[in-house]
């Protein structure tokens, strides 16, 4: 990627933003903290490398803002819509596999691209994960922003990460 390679698109089912290239929001260490799970969750021996990204959000869905979340919610009855006329089983969110939301946010596409309206270059989210950093807390020890960049023309440029910024 320093060298100029392509990002590849994530487009599994359990992408909560949809398909498109993943970045966490000013977090290299989370980045890092992730790679290490997914190396240990998929038993493989691969080396992880935090990279940084500038990105232009361009046309961003924004999950944080009324605008965005009205977007989905109607993305979410448009797809209700048209599920309930097949026979399809309806996909189900559990936790770290956001089926639906992925499947309304593909939805969500697919609505604007129908209405002629400008594609999403990125969507923006807040991901609440991990368990409180105390008792009664509303923290959570791994909440953090994720960007889905949809548009690769978003990705201005791309930086190594200092390894003490992304170290754990």
């Amino acid at each position: 990627m320093l060298s100029g390679t392509p990002f590849n698109k994530s487009d599994n089912d359990y992408d909560w933003l949809g398909p498109g290239v993943y970045f966490w929001q000013s977090n290299p260490k989370r980045a890092q903290q992730f790679a290490l799970e997914k190396r240990t969750r998929d038993k493989a021996s691969w080396s992880p490398v935090v990279v940084g990204a500038v990105i232009d959000l361009g046309l961003c869905l924004d999950l944080t803002t009324e605008a965005g979340v009205a977007e989905v919610r109607a993305a979410r009855a448009g797809f209700d819509g048209l599920h309930a006329a097949s026979s399809l089983p309806k996909p189900a969110n559990k936790p770290y596999l956001p089926r639906l939301d992925f499947a309304v946010i593909r939805t969500l596409h697919q609505i604007r691209a129908d209405l002629d309206e400008p594609s999403v270059d990125t969507l923006l989210g807040v991901f609440i994960e991990g368990k409180p950093i105390y008792e009664t807390s509303n923290f959570f020890e791994k909440t953090h922003i994720q960007i889905c960049v949809c548009n690769l023309l978003q990705i201005k440029g791309v930086y190594r990460v200092r390894p003490d910024e992304a170290t754990l």
